[in-house]
């Protein structure tokens, strides 16, 4: 592993016992200081607006992005006790897909990010599928033509940007998702490069290759010039400015002009994909080993080994990681929504304070209750891809009140999670137990529903803070401080595993009304 000779590292720096880790996701972005044992020493997080401009869309503000999560990083090293030269490395997980177009000038974003849940590019994706592009597509890439991915994005801002596409033409423009928009200012406008689990999310690299295809650039219409340089999930990506996590400091946009002493640097040693993340940090290092993390989205991802598997059933080919130039792929569901359902009854219809309430209201509700939720809000992610369907509830009686809706939102989580299950069998996978981790497996009654509804033993984290976790260590393995993946099973642990309770029959009729109701609004 690098030792970031090239990037400014000395010997000090190995000697430094921390580790500074950044969760940048879709509603907050998140910092954790761990110790040389994977420990957290110090939390940082900060929310940040969600803006909804029309029916399907969802944009960030890229400068809420940058102030969270330098505020995140600030609160964490605070909370640790700790400076900024007692950090030996720094790791970057995100939230993938969401697209940022930046001047290279100035720094400044050209519009605000286009979040990955954003369907306002579904008529475009059907264009390039009825001209028949769409097996091309998922032959190079693994994934399906939808607005999820970054590609499309890119184009709607370059064509919607006045100017834009001639300056993107011209190399003045960059485009990165977030892990390469975070690096490209951490590091002063230093380093335009992303990782491979995040460029194998965009559309634009060949997945076998893990290069840039020139002829899905053509077929986007993204011009080369604005693309980072893919590399390894644990690199010497470059060196952060400490000076952007001093309390108070400046956070504007302009590049930052490191200082000559590379001891007033932070290297960072990795970056990765959020849910790649948690595969990482769930220690899912063999071929049929499993994680599902529950956030914002649901996001399930099996490990497949060195050669990517070609779906038949509608999910994504994707890397799992890649270290030393060798990958590891992985067979991925995606649902967009799981905490956000919770979301969408404090925020929409208020009929809770706060998520953990779910947990209380739900208790009681019969396991066959009439109410069935499916939370299309943004259409159906796998398998079904529908970016037109929409969400409703159905069989609600005069009975029917905010108990049962709490258990109807949960219960729609495990069901989506089953659908995923099926699909990942029927491609051949062998699901035995399920590694769960994310913010709603703090809720004991849904870690039960999953495990009746999906009719597999679930094993819960030891935290929730996963995603982040496996940035760090593979941050500690890019400078010694960890020396291989193996190490990763000795450092993970688990809060409880929930068994399967209810009977076959009573899941399989559960199951079947759910697909019934799915029908009903695609």
């Amino acid at each position: 592993m690098s030792t970031f000779a090239s990037a400014g590292g000395n010997a000090a720096k190995l000697q430094r016992q921390y580790i500074l880790a950044i969760d940048q996701g879709t509603t907050s972005s998140r910092a954790m200081i761990y110790n040389a044992q994977l420990r957290a020493q110090g939390r940082g997080q900060s929310e940040f607006p969600q803006y909804f401009p029309a029916n399907g869309q969802v944009e960030h503000d890229p400068s809420d992005i940058w102030e969270t999560t330098l505020l995140a990083c600030r609160q964490a090293i605070k909370d640790a006790g700790i400076q900024t030269n007692d950090i030996a490395v720094l790791g970057i997980t995100n939230q993938r897909e969401t697209t940022v177009v930046w001047d290279k000038a100035s720094g400044k974003p050209i519009y605000r990010a286009i979040v990955w849940q954003d369907r306002r590019t579904a008529a475009r994706c059907q264009e390039l599928r009825d001209k028949g592009l769409e097996s091309l597509v998922r032959e190079r890439t693994g994934l399906l033509l939808d607005p999820y991915f970054s590609a499309t994005k890119i184009a709607w801002i370059l064509d919607h940007v006045k100017g834009a596409r001639q300056k993107a033409e011209a190399g003045e423009l960059a485009f990165g998702t977030i892990d390469s928009f975070l690096l490209w200012h951490l590091s002063g406008g230093q380093v335009h490069a992303t990782d491979a689990t995040n460029a194998s999310r965009t559309l634009l690299m060949n997945l076998r290759t893990r290069e840039w295809d020139t002829e899905l650039c053509e077929i986007f219409a993204i011009p080369s010039a604005m693309l980072p340089e893919i590399r390894d999930n644990s690199s010497a990506f470059g060196i952060a400015n400490s000076e952007l996590f001093r309390q108070g400091a400046p956070m504007q946009f302009a590049p930052q002009t490191l200082a000559n002493n590379n001891d007033s640097g932070i290297p960072i040693g990795a970056m990765i994909g959020d849910q790649q993340g948690a595969l990482v940090g769930q220690a899912c290092i063999e071929p049929g080993q499993i994680k599902s993390t529950y956030g914002t989205g649901c996001f399930a991802l099996v490990n497949t080994g060195d050669k990517p598997v070609s779906s038949e059933h509608r999910l994504l080919s994707t890397l799992g990681y890649q270290i030393d130039g060798k990958p590891t792929y992985a067979l991925e569901g995606s649902i967009f929504m799981a905490g956000a359902i919770v979301q969408w009854l404090r925020d929409k219809l208020g009929i809770i304070q706060s998520a953990a309430e779910t947990e209380q209201l739900a208790e009681g509700v019969d396991s066959q209750q009439s109410e069935i939720l499916i939370p299309a809000f943004t259409g159906l992610g796998a398998p079904y891809w529908d970016p037109n369907a929409r969400a409703a509830i159905f069989g609600m009686t005069r009975d029917t009140g905010k108990k049962q809706l709490a258990a109807a939102a949960l219960r729609s989580v495990a069901l989506q999670t089953r659908d995923l299950l099926k699909a990942m069998v029927a491609d051949g996978q062998t699901i035995d137990t399920i590694k769960v981790d994310g913010g709603m497996t703090d809720n004991g009654w849904f870690m039960q529903a999953l495990a009746d509804i999906t009719g597999h033993s679930v094993v819960r984290a030891d935290t929730a803070e996963i995603s982040v976790r496996g940035a760090a260590f593979l941050a500690g393995l890019e400078v010694g401080m960890f020396s291989s993946l193996n190490d990763l099973a000795k450092l993970c642990g688990s809060k409880g595993t929930f068994s399967p309770q209810s009977t076959k029959a009573e899941r399989q009729q559960q199951y079947e009304r759910w697909l019934a109701a799915v029908e009903k609004v695609r």
